[in-house]
């Protein structure tokens, strides 16, 4: 059994590293910030303020997600509805890190995420895999990268994905959601202690790869 924990902030380059490193392994991948994505995302689609708690905690009695895995790809079903790339859109970072900071939306998806890790081997990205969700797991990163960086990565992203933005759009919203993940009450994005701090500014994902499985192999 393999548990590799990938934290780290919008845009440094976790689920393509997560990904790249589950296909090496052949190992699942787990894309957590797409099941708060997803929360955010029916929070959005009610019109419900994903600030307030209260209207939040009502939806989810009626929040049903199921993962599946297609050709190594993670989909997030939503009510029996494949969101593809609805809850990538650049209002759903804001909604997921809103609702993330909501009590019970952790503990909604806690379990699900803790199974996850339990009986398979997994790459878990996110921002407290390695200090909530696999406290234990053999390989613990916070991926780090520049703000240009990682305001370049995610507006190349979307604008390939055939969503309208800008770069300097995607820069503001990137430095807010920072800022709101890193001062929430409950499971602030920070590295766990025994986390390796990894920058990838300048590093492509070969290169990042061969790092992550060098680490591997030395905690091993």
């Amino acid at each position: 059994m393999i548990r590799i924990a990938i934290d780290g902030p919008s845009g440094s380059g976790k689920s393509t590293l997560a990904k790249a490193v589950a296909r090496e392994l052949g190992i699942i991948y787990v894309d957590t910030g797409a099941l708060y994505r997803t929360v955010g995302y029916f929070v959005y689609a009610n019109g419900k303020d994903p600030h307030n708690a209260y209207e939040v905690e009502a939806l989810l009695p009626n929040v049903q997600i199921e993962l599946k895995y297609e050709n190594g790809s993670q989909r997030v079903i939503l009510n029996g509805e494949d969101l593809g790339d609805k809850i990538r859109m650049p209002e759903m970072s804001m909604y997921a890190s809103a609702v993330s900071s909501i009590p019970a939306v952790r503990q909604f998806l806690l379990e699900m995420q803790k199974k996850m890790a339990r009986e398979n081997s997994v790459v878990m990205d996110g921002r407290d895999i390695g200090t909530v969700i696999i406290p234990d797991a053999d390989l613990k990163i916070f991926l780090v990268a520049s703000n240009e960086t990682r305001a370049k990565r995610r507006t190349l992203e979307l604008l390939e994905k055939g969503v309208e933005t800008t770069y300097e759009d995607v820069l503001v919203d990137m430095t807010e959601r920072d800022k709101q993940d890193k001062n929430r009450d409950i499971a602030p994005a920070v590295p766990a202690d025994d986390a390796i701090i990894f920058d990838n500014s300048e590093m492509s994902v070969e290169e990042s790869l061969v790092e992550i499985k060098r680490l591997l192999n030395e905690r091993k």
